[in-house]
Parts: C-alpha cells; sequence; structure tokens
C-alpha cells in the first residue's frame, strides 16, 4: 500500500493548503491543450454557511503519476459567467489524488451562484450552488433532499435524475456512496475492481460512481452535507474494529490503515472542508481521527446535525461466534446488550451532540445520522429480536439523545436515516418500552438509491408495522429519496420513489407524504 505510508504530518499540511485561495504567474497553470477530458468526474458543492462554500473537482486523466496542476476556479451571479463574484487558484496533488477542495468566502447571503473550474484550454461543466442564510435571517422555506445507499452493481441512478427536478436547496446523503464488495447477484451492471482494501482501490470504486451522469448532474445542483456509514470502509465495522469479509480477500493484517486509507478517500471525492481531515488532534498515527460530525445552521429557521455513527462506536453486541458483523439478536439472552454505557456515538461526540442541542436556535431541529433511530422487533409476538449493528444495539445511547431532546426542550426535532433501504416514518419516544410516553420528536428512514432490500421485507412490512407502533408508514418495495420542506409553521416530507431501480430511464412517482404541524410532533398521512 504505497499511498498508505505518505507521512500523515505532510498531508495534513497539503490538505490545509491545497484547499486555500493562492496566486501563481500564468506559467504555472498554462498547458498544451489536453486530449483527454480531466472533469471526467464533475464537479460538486458542498459546506455551506451564510459568505462561502466549497467548491470541489477531482482531476481524473491519464497523467503522470507525480504531476501537480493548479486550477482556476470561479464563481458567478450568472450562468454564463459575464458577472464574476470571486475567482482564484487550487492546486491538484498526488498525494490527494489530484482532488481539490476550493474554499471559497466573501459571497452574499442567501443566494444562488455558479461555478466552474479550468485548467489549460479544459473548462468542466458548471456547477450551481448556494450560501445559506445568516444565522439570524429567518427564511421562509427550507428544501432538503436526503437519500443513501446506492450500490453500483444494485441498479441505475434514475433516483439522482428525479431529485434534481426537486429544485432543493441542499442534499443530506447519509451513508454507502460506495460498496467495498463486488459480486452482486443478478447484477444490472458490472463493478470494476474486486475487494476494495487499499488507498487507490478506493479511489478507483469512488471514481466509478462518480462517472454516473445521473450522480454528477446531482452533485451539480446544489450543495451537499455528506456523512458516511460502513461501506466506504467495510461493511458493519466498529471504530477500529474490522466488520464482515472473506477470509482471503476482505480482510487485510491492518484494518487502522485500511480505515484511514478508506477515510482519505472519502474526503478526496466529497465536497467537505479541509478541517474535516486535519481537526483530528488525537494523533499523527494511522486511523487518526476524521472528524465529520458537525452543526449548520439555515437562518434561524432550522439547525442541521450531521452524526458519525461509525468511527467512535463501540463493538456490536453478542457477536455470534465472535465473528464480526450485524445480526438479529435475542435482547433477553444477551449478556451486555442493556449495559447502558455503550455507545453509538462515541463519548465525545455525544458530548458535542448534547452542547450542540442546547445551543441550537433553529425552528427545525433535523439530526441526519445513519439508520432507523426507532426500535425494529422483527419478532412477531412475544419477546424480540432486534438489529445489534444499529441504534437497538445501543439503546443506552438513544435514551440519552432522547434524554437531550426533552432536557433540552429542542425545538421540533427530526431524525433522518438511511442504511436499511427501507421507508420507515414514526413518532420518537421518550421510552419506547412505554407506548403511552411522550413524542419528542419524528423520524423518517429512507429507501436506498439503488441497494436492494432483503428478499423476505416487502411481505414482513404488515407485520413489523404492527409489532413497532411507532412506526406509522413502512414500505421495502421501492428504491428512491425523501424531500424534507421546511417553514416555519410545519413540515412536509414527500418520499419519491422509482418504479424500477434496474432501469436507467425509470419514472418517478410519490409513494406517500406526511405533515408534521411545528410545535406537535404528531405525523399525518397528507
Amino acid at each position: 500500500m504505497p499511498q498508505e505510508k505518505t507521512d500523515r504530518r505532510q498531508l495534513l499540511r497539503l490538505a490545509a493548503a491545497t484547499a486555500s485561495t493562492l496566486w501563481l504567474p500564468r506559467s504555472a497553470w498554462s498547458l498544451a491543450r489536453l486530449q483527454q477530458d480531466p472533469f471526467a468526474l464533475g464537479v460538486a458543492s458542498g459546506a455551506p454557511t451564510s459568505d462561502g462554500v466549497v467548491l470541489w473537482t477531482r482531476l481524473h486523466f491519464d497523467l503522470p503519476q507525480r504531476a501537480e496542476f493548479t486550477l482556476r476556479w470561479e464563481v458567478a451571479h450568472d450562468e454564463g459567467f459575464t458577472r464574476i463574484a470571486r475567482s482564484g487558484q487550487v492546486q491538484a496533488v498526488p498525494a490527494l489524488g489530484h482532488a481539490v477542495h476550493a474554499e471559497v468566502a466573501g459571497l452574499e447571503p442567501d443566494r444562488w451562484y455558479f461555478y466552474r473550474f479550468m485548467l489549460g484550454d479544459a473548462v468542466s461543466p458548471v456547477g450551481r450552488t448556494r450560501t445559506f442564510p445568516r444565522p439570524d435571517a429567518s427564511p421562509a422555506r427550507l428544501r432538503l433532499g436526503y437519500a443513501s445507499c446506492q450500490r453500483w452493481e444494485h441498479g441505475y441512478y434514475a433516483a439522482w435524475r428525479h431529485m434534481r427536478a426537486e429544485q432543493l436547496d441542499a442534499v443530506m446523503f447519509l451513508g454507502d456512496y460506495i460498496y467495498e464488495y463486488p459480486g452482486a447477484q443478478q447484477a444490472v451492471r458490472a463493478v470494476t475492481g474486486g475487494w476494495v482494501r487499499t488507498l487507490d482501490e478506493y479511489r478507483a470504486r469512488y471514481a466509478l460512481h462518480r462517472s454516473d451522469a445521473d450522480l454528477q448532474a446531482m452533485h451539480a445542483a446544489c450543495p451537499w452535507l455528506p456523512t458516511w456509514d460502513d461501506h466506504e470502509v467495510q461493511n458493519d465495522y466498529a471504530a477500529l474494529h474490522e466488520g464482515t469479509g472473506t477470509p482471503l480477500l476482505g480482510t487485510v493484517d491492518d484494518f487502522a490503515a485500511r480505515r484511514a486509507a478508506a477515510y482519505q478517500a472519502w474526503y478526496e471525492h466529497m465536497p467537505v472542508r479541509a478541517s474535516m481531515l486535519t481537526q483530528g488532534l488525537a494523533g499523527l498515527a494511522r486511523g487518526a481521527e476524521t472528524r465529520i460530525y458537525q452543526q449548520v445552521p439555515f437562518g434561524r429557521l432550522a439547525s442541521l446535525h450531521l452524526l458519525d455513527g461509525r468511527q467512535y462506536r463501540d463493538r456490536q453486541p453478542c457477536l455470534k461466534d465472535g465473528q464480526p458483523g450485524g445480526r438479529l439478536v435475542d435482547p433477553a439472552k444477551c449478556q451486555g446488550w442493556a449495559d447502558p454505557q455503550r455507545s453509538y456515538l462515541g463519548a465525545a461526540q455525544e458530548q458535542w451532540l448534547d452542547g450542540a442541542l442546547a445551543r441550537s436556535a433553529g425552528r427545525w431541529n433535523v439530526i441526519g445520522q445513519q439508520t432507523l433511530f426507532g426500535p425494529r422487533d422483527a419478532l412477531p409476538g412475544p419477546g424480540q429480536r432486534l438489529w445489534n449493528d444499529g441504534w437497538d444495539g445501543y439503546a443506552g445511547n438513544r435514551r440519552r439523545v432522547t434524554d437531550a431532546l426533552q432536557r433540552h426542550a429542542v425545538s421540533n426535532p427530526v431524525l433522518l436515516g438511511g442504511d436499511v433501504h427501507e421507508n420507515w416514518v414514526g413518532h420518537v419516544k421518550a421510552d419506547y418500552a412505554d407506548t403511552s410516553s411522550p413524542t419528542v420528536g419524528v423520524e423518517f428512514c429512507g429507501t436506498s438509491i439503488s441497494s436492494r432490500a432483503s428478499a423476505s421485507a416487502v411481505e414482513k412490512t404488515p407485520e413489523r408495522l404492527a409489532e413497532n407502533p411507532h412506526f406509522v408508514f413502512g414500505d421495502a418495495q421501492y428504491r428512491g429519496y425523501g424531500v424534507a420542506e421546511f417553514t416555519p409553521g410545519r413540515l412536509t416530507t414527500t418520499l419519491r420513489a422509482v418504479q424500477d431501480a434496474t432501469r436507467a430511464d425509470s419514472d418517478a412517482f410519490t409513494l406517500a407524504r406526511f405533515e408534521v404541524v411545528a410545535g406537535r410532533p404528531r405525523i399525518e398521512r397528507q
């Protein structure tokens, strides 16, 4: 793994340096006419604030491995780039996969812009992005898309094409951007490469996904706020504990090095700030922290909280024969299941979230995290079967979150999730064991962009709804995305589904629509 041996101090310096605007003489970026499109992976934006945004691209063409390039970027008020708002230069260096993260500041709040990159005579596709309102502003509306789980082999990305027509302010991506393993049965399209373990292999897998035209177009349509789940590294991993894989192909001798490579590749392909890579001050060894949890205000209308449910968690309880991986567990027979100290988020992130919720000034408090928050008992009748890899396996931490929502009187909590490849809509309860306990928020766990649900999930949905009355809607049949529209008075969430994810030209339809009135955590179907 030659790339993984890059000195981490130098990597952090490069990330910080390449994110800043710099000015070099014209000779530094003058190139002969390129024979290939260097912008084949498209453009993206993210990390919006009231005065800035991050612009992303990654050069992807046949180029000398050690070559460095200086790109120009422009941000304009108009698509024709006749009214330039900001411009600058940014370096693409091999140690970061020739990815660039231009951190643009000095923009006006709450407005749309257009942007592009240039390398020699080559010009990137034009992207559209926006700044968020000032923290003390009172915007009238926020349209937020949320999505997760886009396994390449399972289908096409028609969902992204339909999402592009939604006129969103931002997208919250909730994990499983790539999948680290190949070999899907009845694959719709072939994945290049095998098991992903090294930095170069992770880069190649991201490049494959980024080659999709519908995904590129959605990245270019508005800013993204991404977090990750397990498949960006390895299925069902927990902190520095390996997840599932085959003995010869899916595992490695040094999992910390693999995780560090995966985190770097994620950074290289997401429109995020360099501080996400450089904030990890817990040490410079392989596997050191990449801090992605954050709070983003959208004026006083909404506070957006993004969580990391993988990097800091305790290991899943009651592993079968000591082998890693998620599974259904009988909690009555699982020693340690009820240990209240076990954490899904880790102590530092729990403390941060508690403080962020206490300080939030948002009318709505949106918590974007990886998976289903409320319990989902898979065993009808007496007894329980709960999934140990999700919040069910960390009930003490879940209770601390619901306690914090009550203790701080958090305004209108809304939890968004993914991971399960199914739509689940429900009420967040103060005590899920007591059906009469107060409702403290609402939950919308979304289906996948393309990843399949389990074969039996569709037929089991009715009995699971009956067994778990805090949920009011469930659907495992369709792939798609969600749109949450916030106004001062109400939240309207629309579940959009594609007819057939195995078809690139699939139509989409509205699967269901729900409304929540501000100040009343009660879901009403429209």
